[in-house]
């Protein structure tokens, strides 16, 4: 009975993420915690923005879930001050059910939103979700590290001004960086890998999130202009990722 027991918890262990939560709601920090903890995760709760993104900063974790409306600092601006110096996978959580807050949300760089009321259940594969295409560039530099001809890591990616590193997770706009989040490194990467071609909204989902997440059109819309924004940061003539309204995307080698 002992053995069959110790590949589960090899499972959880090797499945195990740093989570920080932040919201200031007691019931929801006990419930979700326990249901975090209960999957192999190491939880870290605070009740107030202030706190909250002061623990963020000094020790990172795998992944943070940030309530909206909270005490000292709400979630929103937790989320603007992380991303000035991180990209750190976010989850928002939210009370409200105004599509602005939603939308304001993927401004700012969350990779994922859900709204209470949740289910522990939905909230737990959103976290998979985010933490297997955050793990998946880890992975990556590790077979890049280890350098064996079985497992070659994927070469860096160059069209025109852009280079794109997978393994490094580094993304270059003529050689000067652009801080990208996992799902905006993953979604320039799908657009990027056949120039010219149009990417459907639908098509860029798949490339981002798992099978088991559901968005809508707007959040791809979102993270689309949240990387035009930062690469026009670098370069204000910035105009290789195209809208064909009514159809989707397409990258236009410069």
């Amino acid at each position: 009975m002992a053995l069959a027991s110790e590949p589960v918890k090899t499972q959880l262990v090797d499945k195990m993420a740093k989570i920080t939560l932040v919201d200031d709601d007691e019931n929801i920090v006990a419930s979700v915690s326990m249901a975090l903890e209960s999957h192999g995760h190491q939880v870290k709760a605070y009740y107030d923005g202030v706190s909250g993104l002061a623990a963020l900063e000094a020790d990172p974790p795998d992944l943070a879930i940030l309530d909206v409306k909270m005490p000292r600092m709400d979630g929103m601006e937790v989320l603007r001050r992380l991303r000035q110096t991180s990209e750190m996978p976010v989850i928002i959580l939210t009370s409200k059910d105004e599509e602005i807050d939603e939308i304001l949300g993927f401004n700012l760089g969350a990779d994922d939103y859900m709204h209470k009321p949740f289910s522990q259940r939905l909230l737990i594969e959103r976290v998979k979700a985010v933490l297997r295409r955050a793990r998946a560039g880890e992975e990556e530099a590790g077979g890049a590290q280890a350098g064996s001809a079985a497992n070659t890591p994927a070469k860096p990616l160059k069209r025109g001004k852009l280079t794109l590193d997978p393994a490094r997770h580094d993304c270059l706009w003529e050689e000067r960086p652009v801080k990208l989040t996992v799902t905006e490194f993953l979604l320039l990467q799908s657009l990027a890998q056949r120039p010219g071609f149009v990417k459907s909204r639908d098509n860029l989902m798949d490339a981002a999130y798992d099978d088991q997440v559901y968005v809508d059109d707007r959040t791809i819309d979102s993270h689309v202009k949240r990387m035009r924004k930062k690469f026009r940061q670098v370069d204000p003539e910035f105009d290789a990722i195209e809208t064909l309204y009514g159809v989707g995307y397409r990258y236009r080698e410069t």
